[in-house]
């Protein structure tokens, strides 16, 4: 199966580029680019994506708002946000707007290509500890999120505790060692704690957990 990719970038340069990476493998068609978030929007809905790789910065409207977009029309599209900075302050909200990971603009063409794959798979491209330490820092310097937290009585103990660890930015392997439980085991575990609490992946689940105090940031 075919993974259908959108670029969204403003610098052609970086456009090509990774078109150049992306279509070197059988598996990956580039289905458009776009230079704006309006444009990245427009061709979600044209084209019907697997996965964007979308700039955090970019005229007009930028890759947060163009993430916020996307995911409040319901498309099943998935985003990777794209920074220059492993620590820079709009990755996290993109992802509390519902991106699926992200990475950073110099990353080496199998990483790109595998993080595509893998996000394409549904999964979410939480385990980076860059991206733990983007959770840690900038988690308490935005907003409180708006509307009612999912009430996270409903899930188990253990599910809880799979969550916890979700958050911590551990993979189903570290969490099945913790908890000296097998992969699949844990993979339910997460799949219940997704469906019951209405998230989207992984990445979603961290943010809600650092959202409603369950994991604390920590210490600079």
């Amino acid at each position: 199966m075919t993974i259908r990719v959108v670029i969204a970038d403003d610098q052609t340069l970086v456009r090509i580029g990774f078109r150049m990476i992306l279509e070197a493998r059988d598996d990956i068609e580039v289905a458009g680019e776009a230079g704006s978030g309006t444009e990245a929007v427009e061709l979600v809905e044209e084209l019907r994506p697997d996965v964007v790789l979308m700039d955090v910065r970019m005229p007009g409207v930028d890759g947060i708002e163009a993430t916020r977009q996307i995911v409040k029309s319901g498309s099943s599209t998935r985003i990777i946000i794209l920074t220059t900075y492993d620590l820079d302050e709009y990755v996290f909200a993109a992802l509390r707007a519902g991106a699926s990971g992200f990475m950073l603009k110099d990353v080496h063409p199998l990483e790109l290509v595998e993080g595509v794959r893998v996000v394409a798979r549904g999964d979410a491209m939480l385990a980076a500890s860059v991206t733990r330490r983007l959770l840690d820092r900038f988690v308490q310097t935005l907003p409180d999120s708006t509307g009612v937290p999912p009430d996270l009585g409903q899930l188990t103990e253990r599910e809880l505790e799979v969550l916890r660890l979700v958050a911590l930015a551990l993979s189903n392997a570290e969490i099945a060692e913790r908890l000296f439980v097998s992969e699949p085991t844990v993979k339910t575990h997460v799949s219940s704690v997704l469906r019951k609490l209405g998230l989207r992946d992984r990445v979603q689940a961290a943010v809600l957990a650092y959202d409603v105090g369950l994991v604390q940031p920590r210490s600079s």
